[in-house]
């Protein structure tokens, strides 16, 4: 069950932590998170899974920043959240997505006591100019049935930043392994 606004609010400083929480940021059944002023661009052409690819940072100006379709911008949200004993997942806003701006190609969905910055996945269909402080996604609750385990992989936890793909880590645990 998806939880409402109210509820959202209700648990706040419980079940769930949005800093800075701002009123006007919450809706019916979700609250409006804002991106950050800065993106990441991985600067090779290819992308290898098994490596630390090299991704420099850009600086999203007050008058805004135009991106290139074809392209993957990597962002963060300004608010840190944190969760317990609720799912936590993002969608796009649809005025957002009606401009053809998708802001999470695959990683909407969160893990109960996942807790930082949500990494954005941007993209976009055709050039668009983009803005810092824009309300760009939202993030909504899901409660949750039976017992549970906390997210521990450390791999994106307690993150301050933008964050790249960090699967190259996955390749190295397996090679530890065998």
């Amino acid at each position: 069950m998806i939880l409402s606004g109210r509820e959202i609010k209700k648990r706040l400083g419980k079940e769930i932590i949005i800093e800075p929480f701002i009123d006007s940021q919450l809706n019916p059944n979700s609250y409006n998170l804002r991106l950050h002023n800065e993106l990441l661009v991985y600067e090779d052409s290819v992308l290898d899974m098994k490596k630390r690819n090299k991704a420099k940072k850009i600086v999203i100006p007050p008058e805004g920043l135009m991106l290139e379709p074809g392209k993957l911008y990597l962002g963060r949200t300004m608010e840190y959240t944190k969760t317990d004993g609720v799912v936590p997942m993002l969608e796009g806003r649809s005025s957002i997505g009606r401009l053809g701006l998708f802001i999470h190609v695959t990683a909407g969905f969160g893990d109960i006591g996942f807790s930082g910055y949500w990494t954005l996945e941007i993209f976009c269909v055709q050039p668009i100019i983009i803005y810092p402080n824009i309300e760009i996604c939202q993030i909504y609750y899901h409660s949750i049935l039976g017992e549970y385990d906390k997210y521990s992989s450390g791999k994106y936890q307690d993150n301050t930043d933008i964050q790249p793909s960090l699967l190259f880590k996955d390749f190295e645990k397996k090679a530890n392994l065998n």
